[in-house]
């Protein structure tokens, strides 16, 4: 659920150049908290995808070699960040089983971001880097995740975040069947995780 600062209507918006800025940004704040020996900072969501409409946030996954929920819990929480509480964002549900996680909202009054913490290796790590440079390198592929989207917002007029990714979710799973095909093809796999210092 979102808090209280976040609670509205889903709203699409074409793609803005902006939202790289905004994740070079965070990702540079995100250095500075350093949760794991190594690591790595992605931009990861449809913000991260050139051309494509999405919602006004900016998603970022941290990948960690281990997730130390008490260590990464006080240094988002003393950066300001605050820990979303909701089961689904602790224990996320990927095609292979529910694999724990922890989903960080910025600090009141900041930009609008969710930072997700998985770790390395994991489905849900692999599926949203696939997800994103799937949709970054095919147009067809691209397009139609944008129609999906503006339909079910459009045929619903005004709906709620938990709503639109309920509707979403058949849609995304019929997308990764074909991103898994092209991964395959392709021999895709994530970039290793690095030392943090390098990050």
């Amino acid at each position: 659920m979102p808090f209280p600062d976040e609670v509205g209507s889903v709203v699409l918006v074409e793609y803005q150049k902006q939202w790289t800025v905004d994740y070079q940004a965070l990702a540079t704040a995100l250095r500075k908290l350093e949760v794991d020996e190594r690591g790595a900072i992605e931009h990861v969501g449809s913000t991260a995808v050139f051309g494509l409409i999405a919602k006004d946030v900016i998603d970022v996954q941290v990948r960690v070699a281990h997730l130390d929920v008490p260590t990464i819990s006080t240094r988002f929480t003393d950066a300001g960040f605050r820990r979303r509480p909701e089961e689904w964002n602790n224990h996320e549900s990927t095609r292979c089983g529910v694999i724990p996680k922890l989903v960080f909202a910025p600090p009141v009054g900041a930009r609008p971001v969710n930072v997700h913490i998985r770790t390395d290796g994991t489905q849900g790590a692999r599926d949203s880097l696939l997800f994103r440079d799937y949709l970054r390198s095919e147009a067809g592929p691209r397009i139609w995740w944008a129609q999906c989207k503006r339909s079910i917002v459009e045929s619903a007029n005004t709906i709620d975040l938990a709503s639109y990714g309920q509707a979403k979710q058949p849609k995304w799973e019929e997308l990764m069947f074909q991103a898994d095909a092209w991964a395959e093809e392709r021999n895709w796999q994530p970039m290793p995780i690095v030392a943090w210092s390098s990050i």
